[in-house]
């Protein structure tokens, strides 16, 4: 599943609240925003794709997700905050090598043989947990980002994965990241609050401190035996004493350069713009560079639209943005692509009451064309413009208009990316306007009915602008078709 991830540190944001946020590109899988009230938890869980069965603990908290409509094949839950704002985005797949997978292999379920026995399940082999269940399995049980590693860790030591996954978990005042190493092991470390993190599906980490991971765990967590595991099956490459997960449980292919590494160049360049040369036969880092900074401290402090941006971007101002006429155009994979299914940006305002600490900036369908509007995270249930999004195309919900206007954008690129720009940049703006005027409220009258009402509105303005924006997109689409024809009696 091909992923773009960001995550700003609270020192690195423009408001001092911590940032994580996330491409969910995959098959054009439906998508809906949902609210899972604690009373509907089950006390099992069962993995569709593994097949694995997980006792869940007791006293779930609320939790928003992002699942797949059609669940044949999981939740899918992609991003969500707790009720206690803790969020979550899982998961941006990653690489990984075949020194770890040999010596610990994937845990993939296996069917029975003997297909007379399917029903009792005497031969059949369960798999370990992946990026549909886990934030089902973490987000309603933590109540800080560090809780969530922890139990995160715990799970994948005992039941194991089955596929090379890496997450954001956050809090008000930390964010953490975690990497799945093999079937079982993983690692885990926190962003620094100054720093900027870019993930573009592959193995992230640059620096770890092992010693830090097995005594006080300020910053570097990992599994137990993590150490004696690379050890012992010669997985470091490192030729210093520094170490580098990234050289000893990644990977460094021709793939990567073309689909993985540009991006990660593209996101620095422009959170980065002076600190190193990205062009020319001298530039210190370029598309095809192995070594381009897990974290760094950016030039500016980073806001939404900027995060929205980049999610959306596809090599603007550059040879390579498939909408040029540059030979080199279309050369590597954009960070916005057709299949995204959403994306999420978590941020935790802690400078706020609890009750609106927590906003989703949510964008389904279409990634680069789309618009982003926000929702108050602390409410009951979400718009139906949002959580009833239907399998079939729908003009009703902001998933299916979304998907809509990309597709006839994209074919009428030059024509109507002016009107996209005004649709994103106003989409925005009235998102903040409205929670501008809302927060100011509810610090007043604390009525959380407040929070209920300034959601159905901003989605109420997204669909009229959605809409109108669709209108006129298929207009354009309409005037370019080649049976169109001019003519003039003059």
């Amino acid at each position: 599943m091909s992923c773009t991830t960001i995550l700003v540190g609270k020192k690195a944001s423009y408001d001092g609240s911590t940032i994580i946020a996330r491409n969910d590109d995959g098959g054009y899988d439906v998508k809906r925003l949902e609210v899972v009230i604690p009373k509907k938890r089950p006390s099992k869980y069962k993995c569709v794709i593994s097949h694995l069965e997980i006792d869940l603990p007791d006293n779930p908290l609320k939790y928003t997700i992002c699942p797949n409509v059609d669940k044949k094949d999981g939740i899918w839950g992609a991003f969500g905050i707790n009720e206690l704002n803790v969020g979550m985005t899982a998961t941006e797949t990653i690489s990984s090598n075949v020194r770890v997978i040999s010596h610990d292999p994937y845990v993939r379920y296996k069917k029975s043989e003997d297909e007379s026995k399917d029903k009792d399940k005497n031969n059949e082999i369960v798999g370990g947990i992946g990026e549909e269940d886990i934030i089902s399995l973490v987000l309603p049980y933590i109540s800080s980002a560090r809780e969530g590693v922890v139990r995160l860790g715990s799970l994948l030591e005992k039941y194991g994965t089955y596929e090379a996954n890496g997450l954001a978990i956050s809090d008000e005042n930390e964010i953490w990241w975690l990497e799945t190493i093999g079937g079982h092991h993983w690692i885990a470390k926190r962003v620094p609050d100054d720093r900027v993190v870019i993930m573009p599906n592959q193995f992230g980490l640059d620096e770890f401190d092992f010693s830090d991971a097995y005594s006080e765990k300020k910053e570097n967590m990992c599994s137990e035996d993590l150490k004696d595991f690379m050890v012992k099956n010669h997985i470091d490459c490192n030729l210093t004493s520094t170490f580098n997960p990234r050289l000893a449980f990644g990977s460094h292919t021709y793939q990567d350069h073309i689909y993985n590494t540009p991006r990660a160049w593209f996101m620095l360049r422009y959170l980065n713009p002076r600190e190193y040369t990205y062009d020319g036969d001298n530039a210190y880092f370029k598309p095809d560079s192995d070594d381009i900074p897990w974290s760094f401290v950016p030039s500016r402090k980073i806001s939404i639209e900027e995060i929205k941006y980049i999610l959306s971007s596809y090599y603007q101002g550059t040879p390579y943005n498939p909408y040029s006429k540059s030979s080199e155009k279309g050369k590597y994979r954009s960070i916005g692509v057709p299949n995204t299914d959403d994306a999420g940006i978590i941020q935790i305002r802690g400078y706020l009451l609890p009750e609106i600490k927590g906003l989703i900036y949510v964008s389904l369908g279409g990634g680069v064309f789309t618009s982003s509007i926000a929702e108050y995270a602390n409410v009951s249930n979400f718009p139906s413009f949002l959580s009833t999004t239907p399998l079939d195309v729908s003009c009703d919900h902001f998933f299916w208009i979304s998907r809509l206007i990309a597709a006839l954008t994209d074919a009428n690129y030059v024509k109507t990316i002016a009107l996209i720009e005004r649709y994103q940049y106003q989409s925005l703006l009235k998102s903040f306007e409205a929670i501008h005027k809302s927060d100011a409220e509810f610090i007043k009258t604390k009525d959380i009915e407040i929070l209920n009402k300034t959601n159905e509105s901003i989605c109420s303005e997204a669909k009229k602008d959605s809409l109108d924006v669709l209108k006129k997109v298929l207009n354009i689409a309409s005037d370019s078709m080649k049976t169109r024809y001019n003519r003039s009696d003059n």
